[in-house]
């Protein structure tokens, strides 16, 4: 979870930030612990976090969730998405009573505005990486969290949408004669059938699926197949990646060097860094990145820079 800003009892979370291309090894990555005994405690490891991209892996043990309390409030000014490393996560709506469950593979994502709680409904610990922008340096996590009215009622449960889960007619709605508010806040689950597929670079094409775009953040499902290099990438924003699977090679437009990233470890890149990535191992690599913002909001709508691999 994410965190920034705080009064007398509140700890902001740590915002690692870099100047030029840059590989976080997972043990490098900065630990921290958000929450208090009301909210729940949850661990992070937070690989990136400026002004342009905050990303990192947290992990909540088993039987374990996070709620929110009066110095931790769950509810940001900010796009995320929450990809589920490992583990069965359960994601909340408090406001709304929507629920959502979340495999591995699986992310949920949700805009500014919307109260979020997690439980962790596995035997054994959850992780999860976590994209959020606007990020905390810009006063969108506990400052803006603060200025929210405290949600002093916490609900699981939707029954506005008994009497119209019709199988095969798509998930019930909120009826317009719902509750105020319980339209805005929506929990939405990607799967990897809901990606938006594409293949990114002109040598060793990356199949890449992306999960979400807005104009604040794009994050995406990257695969890298063979053992050649992929040809250049860039992205508009400033990038997080993250190893979920194999060895991937690393190589940014910067002289000949090149790096070496397994399972767990990510690597940030400025906006506009040209590199390229191949395999190095016997199985397909696989990686995701979060990049923000996704395009200039003066091209809005330039395909090519939107997603995950223009050129």
């Amino acid at each position: 979870m994410t965190a920034s800003d705080s009064p007398a009892g509140y700890r902001p979370s740590p915002r690692p930030s870099f100047s030029s291309a840059t590989v976080i090894a997972r043990s490098q990555a900065v630990r921290h612990v958000w929450g208090d005994s009301e909210a729940g405690e949850v661990l992070d490891r937070i690989y990136v976090s400026n002004d342009k991209i905050h990303q990192l892996l947290f992990e909540i043990p088993a039987d374990g969730q996070f709620t929110h309390s009066p110095e931790y409030r769950t509810v940001f000014g900010a796009d995320e998405v929450l990809y589920a490393v490992d583990g069965d996560l359960v994601v909340a709506n408090p406001e709304t009573g929507q629920l959502v469950r979340v495999l591995p593979g699986e992310a949920v994502f949700f805009g500014p505005g919307t109260w979020h709680h997690a439980f962790n409904w596995g035997t054994g610990p959850v992780q999860v990486l976590e994209f959020f922008a606007p990020p905390p340096a810009t006063g969108t996590s506990g400052v803006y969290a603060r200025q929210q009215p405290l949600l002093t009622d916490s609900k699981y449960a939707d029954d506005d949408l008994l009497g119209s889960i019709i199988p095969g007619a798509g998930p019930g709605l909120p009826r317009a004669t719902a509750p105020a508010g319980t339209q805005r806040g929506r929990l939405t689950v990607i799967r990897p059938q809901d990606y938006l597929w594409r293949l990114d670079g002109d040598r060793a094409p990356v199949l890449t699926g992306i999960i979400a775009s807005t104009p604040q953040l794009t994050v995406a499902r990257c695969e890298v197949r063979g053992s050649n290099w992929s040809g250049w990438l860039s992205h508009f924003g400033d990038t997080g990646g993250y190893v979920l699977a194999g060895t991937l090679l690393l190589q940014p437009d910067e002289g000949r060097s090149w790096h070496e990233l397994r399972e767990g470890d990510g690597f940030y890149l400025p906006g506009g860094q040209r590199y390229q990535v191949r395999n190095a191992g016997a199985d397909i690599a696989t990686y995701l990145i979060g990049s923000a913002p996704s395009t200039d909001p003066a091209a809005v709508g330039d395909q090519a820079t939107l997603a995950s691999g223009g050129r």
